[in-house]
C-alpha cells in the first residue's frame, strides 16, 4: 500500500498517528484509556464532517487515490470461483481490462473491469488501467459469451480513459469503443456497470452502456479529465480545479442529472479506509439490481435500456 496522504486527509491522519503513539506509550494503562477513547471519538467526528463536504476537486483526488480498491480487489472480496478469461482472439490480451466468470452469491455472472497496478511495475503491465483496442475486443468477446449462456454482465469502471498511443490508434481504438457501445445496447441479458474510481471519457463508456449505472460515493464520471478540459477551455492545465467543478462529475452530480441510478455509500474516509464495509454494500446493491432486472422479459429489458440512454442529455426549454 502507498503512504500518500491527501491534503484534506492530513489533520485526520495526524490525529490518528497521535492516537497510535498514545496506545503504544500507555502499555494498556487504564489511566490513559479515557483520553485515548476521547481522541478516537474526535477523529471519527472530524472524519465524518470533513468527508461530508468534499469539493469536486477533492472528490477527484479521492477517486484516484492509489490505495483505493480496484476491480480484482472487489472480485476477491464479493465473488467466488472467479475464472479469468484472457485474449481478444484477434491480436493479444490486454491486462488493463480483466474479465471472466464467477459467482455472486448463487448466481453465475460475467464480470469485466478496468484494472490498475499498485506499483510502477504493475502499472506498466496494466498500462495504468488505460485499455487498448484489444482490451475492448476482449470485453466484447466475454459479453457475447455471457449472452450465449444467459449470464448477466457486471462491469467495473475505473480508468482515466482509453489509451491514446499510436499503436492503439493503428489497431482501431475508436472502432473498438464504438463496437462495444453498439454491442452493449442490444445485449439480451441484464447488464450493470459500477464506477469504483475514475470514469474517464470513452474508455469508461465503452463498458458502461448498461441497464443500471451505479457509482461509489466518492467515484467520478465525466467526458474528459479535469486537466484535459482545463487545457482545452482555459489553455491552462493548472485550472483543473475549476474544470472539476464545471464538469459536474461527482456521484451526486450524476445522480441529480439522471445518469447514475444509485450511489453506493463508502466507509467513512473512502473505500480504502473501510474496504470490507464498502464491498459488502457493493455486493448487496449489485444483487438487488440483478434481482430486479431478471424479473423483466428480454424485450422489456431492451426497451428500458433504450429509453434510459435516450433520456440522458435531454434538455427542456424554459
Amino acid at each position: 500500500m502507498s503512504t500518500k496522504v491527501l491534503e484534506f486527509e492530513r489533520p485526520i491522519v495526524e490525529l490518528e498517528g497521535k492516537i497510535k503513539e498514545l496506545k503504544h506509550l500507555s502499555g494498556g494503562s487504564q489511566e490513559m484509556a479515557a483520553e485515548i477513547e476521547r481522541l478516537e471519538q474526535k477523529a471519527r467526528q472530524l472524519q465524518r464532517e470533513r468527508f461530508a463536504k468534499l469539493s469536486p476537486w477533492e472528490q477527484v483526488q479521492l477517486a484516484k487515490h492509489p490505495d483505493r480498491p480496484y476491480t480484482l480487489d472487489y472480485l476477491g472480496e464479493i465473488t467466488t470461483d472467479f475464472v479469468e478469461l484472457r485474449g481478444d482472439r484477434a491480436f493479444a490480451d490486454d491486462p488493463a481490462i480483466v474479465g471472466g466468470l464467477c459467482r455472486l452469491g448463487e448466481r453465475v455472472v460475467m464480470v469485466i473491469g478496468h484494472q490498475k497496478g499498485r506499483n510502477t511495475k504493475e502499472n506498466l503491465y496494466r498500462n495504468f488501467g488505460m485499455a487498448r483496442p484489444e482490451g475492448y475486443r476482449k470485453a466484447q468477446r466475454l459479453m457475447r459469451l455471457a449472452e450465449q449462456f444467459g449470464h448477466p454482465v457486471i462491469c467495473f469502471i475505473d480508468t482515466a480513459g482509453a489509451y491514446p498511443g499510436i499503436g492503439a490508434e493503428e489497431r482501431g481504438q475508436s472502432e473498438a469503443i464504438a463496437s462495444s457501445l453498439e454491442l452493449m445496447s442490444v445485449l439480451r441479458v441484464p447488464t450493470l456497470s459500477l464506477v469504483i474510481g475514475e470514469g474517464g471519457s470513452g474508455g469508461a463508456l465503452a463498458i458502461g452502456v448498461t441497464d443500471r449505472i451505479l457509482m461509489l460515493e466518492h467515484a467520478v464520471y465525466s467526458v474528459i479529465s479535469p486537466r484535459g478540459c482545463a487545457s482545452i477551455l482555459w489553455k491552462d492545465p493548472e485550472a483543473e480545479q475549476a474544470a472539476a467543478k464545471q464538469l459536474r462529475m461527482t456521484a451526486l452530480d450524476l445522480k441529480t442529472l439522471g445518469i447514475c441510478d444509485e450511489i453506493i455509500p463508502e466507509a467513512v474516509g473512502g473505500a480504502h479506509r473501510g474496504f470490507t464495509q464498502t464491498a459488502a454494500a457493493v455486493a448487496e446493491t449489485l444483487t438487488r439490481h440483478l434481482d430486479e432486472l431478471f424479473s423483466l422479459s428480454v424485450d422489456a429489458l431492451l426497451a428500458a435500456r433504450y429509453d434510459k440512454f435516450r433520456r440522458i442529455g435531454h434538455l427542456e426549454r424554459a
